[in-house]
């Protein structure tokens, strides 16, 4: 892959280079709540600013159906790129229309625009290549250079992040080359012991990384609600939790292989458990007990893992060389279950390990409970294409980086 500092020694200057971020951020009523994305792609936006390229970002937010919804609109996030770049930044109202084509026709040399939300255009995320190809075709229009920079998206065989740099000369931004050299460590270069903390709503989303993880990590430590799933298959009740039955078998299997190859596969002691979900806009206090995990009541779900699970999961991650943590470990977004996430960020912050924190939720999770960022080795913009890569996967975005 040729790298964004070998497009700059080439120069840039007076051209137009189409970059696609991932400034896929959370929004509250259009406010965004965490500009984590947009401030991991803002170092290559300047770059080739203050290099003279007339800078074109591109990106997707949430998941409109193909046609404009301005529930979904990039406005705040171009809004908070200008005020981090300290610069203007020209906004179109279109991916490909007239507003497009003649706000990057204003640009000057060193001036940025961001053009609306790529899935505002069917083409963008078409499974038909040619639909998906007449859609690059017209990006393409738009740009001299392109600049992948948008890890988040990498997995993802998208028009904009697949299909468009074969049609123009391009280049791995900053972020993505970073990313990368993240992830080599959790594969090829891991040094051990290897901690791998698995949280989050669904065993279903994590069993192709647990299967890899089976052959590669020394310890998995599971949490959230996937964690349910796993409880039910040892035997125990977990009363209203989250639970897949689905995955029971799956799951069983997993245990039974951990065992096999000598892997740590260790789940919760305790847990917090309610009767009620808790009230998330009101962050009202909630009404919740301490149990065993093997003990949830009948009625009740489980939310967070209990301080002993805590305790253990520190002294789990304690002598670790290497951590990789995606997923929270429970309803962190409100005061009363974020304990544990806190605990397990905590535990990684404490460590002399390099530890990376994989996943939008994670990374808000942390950023959230006033965690200072540069306290852990690295915290990664993509969730789904940080475990595709650990799966083992070809990521579309990265093959076409490097054709």
């Amino acid at each position: 892959m040729k790298t964004i500092d070998e497009l700059l020694a080439e120069g840039v200057k007076g051209k137009r280079v189409f970059v696609r971020a991932d400034l896929n951020v959370p929004l509250a009523e259009g406010t965004i709540t965490d500009d984590g994305r947009i401030r991991a792609v803002q170092p290559t936006i300047a770059k080739l600013a203050e290099a003279g390229a007339r800078v074109v970002v591109a990106s997707h937010l949430g998941r409109p159906k193909g046609a404009p919804d301005p529930a979904f609109s990039l406005a705040p996030a171009a809004a908070r790129l200008g005020e981090l770049l300290g610069a203007d930044v020209a906004f179109a109202t279109d991916t490909v229309g007239s507003s497009a084509k003649e706000t990057v026709a204003a640009l000057t040399d060193g001036q940025v625009a961001v053009i609306e939300n790529l899935r505002f255009n069917a083409g963008e995320t078409s499974k038909d290549d040619a639909e998906r190809g007449a859609f690059a075709d017209r990006l393409a229009e738009l740009a001299d250079v392109y600049v992948g920079d948008g890890f988040g998206a990498v997995h993802r065989k998208h028009a904009s992040v697949f299909d468009l740099p074969a049609r123009l000369p391009h280049a791995v931004g900053q972020l993505i080359g970073t990313e990368v050299g993240v992830l080599k460590k959790l594969t090829d270069e891991v040094k051990r012991p290897y901690v791998v903390v698995l949280g989050g709503a669904k065993v279903s989303d994590k069993l192709a990384v647990i299967d890899e993880l089976l052959g590669k990590a020394d310890r998995l430590l599971i949490g959230g609600g996937m964690a349910y799933t796993f409880l039910h298959a040892k035997g125990y009740e977990v009363g209203i939790s989250l639970l897949q039955k689905d995955q029971v078998d799956k799951v069983k299997e997993y245990m039974r292989r951990a065992e096999e190859t000598g892997v740590e596969l260790v789940l919760p002691v305790d847990v917090l458990a309610s009767t009620d979900f808790p009230d998330l806009k009101t962050k009202a206090p909630a009404v919740f007990e301490t149990v065993d995990a093997d003990k949830i009541p009948a009625d009740k779900e489980g939310l967070d893992i209990g301080p002993k699970t805590r305790e253990l999961y520190a002294s789990k991650i304690a002598d670790a060389a290497t951590v990789f943590w995606n997923g929270p470990v429970g309803v962190f977004e409100h005061p009363d279950y974020a304990g544990g996430t806190r605990a397990i960020a905590q535990a990684l912050v404490d460590s002399s390990a390099f530890t990376v924190v994989g996943g939008g939720d994670s990374a808000a999770a942390v950023r959230t409970l006033g965690f200072d960022e540069n306290a852990f080795g690295h915290i990664s913009t993509g969730g789904g294409a940080s475990l595709e890569y650990l799966e083992g996967k070809t990521l579309p975005g990265l093959a076409a980086l490097e054709g």
